[in-house]
């Protein structure tokens, strides 16, 4: 059995959809990425402020499971969490949108 690279594996699926499978795709994934990285962001500044999950959870008036959640990604957090979230760690929401390249 002959082993494939995940991008290769990637490259092979992606050759083989329509177009709107492929944009379909590509939305999925940015929207993937976006909650990855903010929940990578907010991860960061608990840290930083010298917070638990459970405390950060506590101060949000949430659980510390959807904290987990939110830092790993596994959910697209709204404005409203990422304003609850920021508030809890004495930070701002600062939103920009920029053309894509």
């Amino acid at each position: 059995m002959v082993r494939m690279s995940w991008t290769n594996l990637k490259a092979m699926r992606l050759g083989v959809m329509s177009a709107d499978e492929r944009a379909s795709y590509e939305r999925a994934s940015a929207e993937a990425r976006f909650a990855f990285e903010v929940g990578a962001r907010i991860r960061e500044a608990r840290k930083a402020a010298g917070l638990s999950q459970r405390e950060l959870a506590q101060r949000m008036g949430t659980s510390q499971a959807s904290i987990g959640r939110l830092e790993s990604g596994t959910v697209s957090p709204t404005l409203a969490t990422l304003q609850r979230a920021a508030t809890a760690l004495g930070l701002v929401v600062d939103v920009e949108l920029h053309k894509s390249a």
